[in-house]
């Protein structure tokens, strides 16, 4: 660990938080995790993390602690619950929460950890799925304090390659909705695009290279189109609970705001009948199979 860089915390080393935390380990940082299901965090301790017994154990050991949560529920449990980051907070530490939750929440969260520890909150939810977080090229939103976010940027850089400062707290998180609407949509489409060219006779696979370059082409296109049509899911690249979530947060403050979205009320009944049909942990692109011919 270098000196010029502070001890930095991770909680919830799941899915995308364990590539993360591992680039924070490539990158010199020492880092203390904690996972609610502990040998989830096992390989970061590996590869020379320290463990800590609790979240707030992860607080007082960090002056920057970062949590990649499923959703409010879980991010509230574990920064107010027992032994919670605020139990172990220091005065004037930042959390970062990659989470993407509830903006409304966010702030109100916000307010009350910076009341009763001192410790800021930057809303900071992530773009770019596993191979973002492996390869460091995701794309991070804020929301918070400009001092913070600039105290934090050099480490949150370390992980992605784009952080950016949408405005105060919740800002962040409304900017990850407005990026899910555009991501869960798209998955939508190219599922369907993806069914026609199957049950037209074409090879739906052949689709990203006959498309490269025009104006169907993107990154979605080129990464999700394969995977649909060779019924690629594990690794997963997210599961279909998590884009339900994040639509019906759409729908919730599209509503609050007089906002229609139409084509995300489509898509978001979409992920909950694949939810219904194949679980919480269904892989999201599994939207692909809802519409699979089946025999009379």
């Amino acid at each position: 660990m270098s000196a010029d860089k502070p001890p930095v915390g991770f909680i919830g080393t799941g899915l995308m938080g364990l590539p993360m935390s591992r680039r924070l380990l490539m990158a010199g940082y020492g880092l203390t995790v904690w996972n609610r299901t502990l040998a989830k965090a096992e390989p970061l301790v590996a590869d020379g993390a320290k463990l800590a017994e609790s979240a707030a154990g992860v607080a007082a050991a960090s002056d920057i602690v970062f949590a990649c949560l499923t959703d409010t529920k879980a991010m509230e449990a574990t920064v107010f619950g027992e032994n919670g980051i605020a139990s172990g907070a220091r005065k004037g530490s930042v959390l970062v929460d990659f989470s993407s939750i509830a903006p409304d929440a966010t702030r109100a969260m916000a307010r009350r950890l910076e009341d009763e520890t001192g410790m800021i909150w930057i809303d900071a939810p992530v773009s770019g799925g596993v191979p973002g977080a492996e390869e460091g090229s995701l794309a991070i939103m804020a929301g918070g304090p400009e001092a913070a976010f600039e105290r934090v940027k050099p480490v949150v850089l370390a992980m992605a390659a784009r952080f950016t400062l949408m405005g105060p707290s919740g800002a962040g998180q409304t900017t990850k909705l407005c990026n899910q609407v555009i991501v869960g949509c798209t998955m939508a489409v190219l599922a369907e695009a993806t069914r026609l060219a199957t049950n037209a006779g074409v090879d739906a696979e052949k689709l990203p290279e006959a498309l490269a370059g025009g104006f169907a082409d993107s990154k979605p296109l080129q990464l999700f189109v394969p995977r649909m049509a060779k019924a690629i899911h594990d690794p997963p690249l997210g599961h279909a609970y998590t884009m339900l979530k994040d639509l019906d947060s759409v729908r919730a403050l599209a509503q609050s705001v007089v906002s229609p979205v139409p084509f995300t009320s489509l898509a978001a009944e979409q992920f909950r009948l694949l939810t219904s049909r194949g679980g919480n942990e269904a892989e999201a692109l599994e939207i692909y199979k809802l519409t699979a011919p089946k025999p009379l």
